[in-house]
């Protein structure tokens, strides 16, 4: 019962591939009914196959910050206001320092951590009516690593660490908890290129405590907590699920 979604709505953005569709699947079969939101429409048809009536999807960019207000109505539309928002959308343009472009900055910015809490912010509203909320962001390895290429990522991976915090600060005393999932190496699309080199892949799964890297199940358990009754006391954190990569 600690897990059972039963009756709640749920948003996830990013659902179309990776840990963001891991991660709508798992809700839905806790008892959510899920809205997928991502810019492929062939992608997030097939994720409103494989779960079936109890989701739905929007075609979007949450970047857009523009449209915002029209996004979230649109989301509310079928099931109604979200209790459960997942942030899982992401960008890594994988640039060096001495390469970073002020648009690929700008771009990784806006939907890292600008999307985040725009988009919170425009649900919070509801959740306050119904005294209960929950906020999952997406962190990273680079939330408090620094990695070859990720200068810009790292940034606003560092920043989701902290717009959690303040998330838990402000919206908590009103039932709704704000936590964040830090993943470590899965094999998504953002990883492709890891994944790609077995030696690299290799090396990675040594710096963990486990010894392997992450597999798309391991994502799960740690969803349906921070969206459930099981986390009621616990906000404002960082929770890494990185099989230790973390702690040594």
């Amino acid at each position: 019962m600690l897990f059972d979604l039963t009756g709640r709505v749920a948003c996830v953005t990013g659902a179309s591939s990776g840990l963001g569709r891991r991660a709508a699947n798992a809700l839905a079969t806790a008892g959510a009914r899920v809205i997928g939101v991502a810019r492929r429409p062939e992608a997030l048809d097939a994720l409103q196959a494989e779960i079936g009536e109890n989701a739905d999807t929007v075609v979007a960019d949450v970047a857009d910050r523009s449209g915002t207000e029209a996004l979230v109505e649109q989301i509310g539309s079928k099931f109604g206001p979200p209790d459960i928002v997942i942030h899982a959308a992401g960008v890594n343009t994988r640039e060096s320092a001495d390469d970073v472009t002020a648009d690929g900055w700008d771009a990784t910015l806006a939907l890292n951590l600008s999307a985040p809490f725009f988009l919170s912010q425009a649900m919070v509203p509801a959740m306050k009516e119904r005294g209960w909320g929950r906020i999952v962001n997406f962190a990273s390895l680079q939330t408090t690593r620094a990695f070859p290429g990720g200068i810009a990522y790292g940034a606003t991976k560092a920043g989701i660490g902290q717009l959690t915090r303040a998330m838990a600060e402000a919206w908590s005393p009103h039932g709704i908890t704000a936590n964040a999932i830090g993943p470590g190496f899965f094999p998504t699309e953002l990883t492709q290129a890891v994944f790609d080199d077995p030696e690299r892949a290799a090396r990675n799964a040594a710096q963990t405590c486990l010894r392997r890297n992450g597999r798309m199940e391991d994502i799960d358990g740690p969803i349906l907590f921070l969206c459930s009754k099981a986390s009621d006391y616990v906000t404002g954190q960082v929770l890494m699920v990185d099989g230790g990569f973390t702690a040594k």
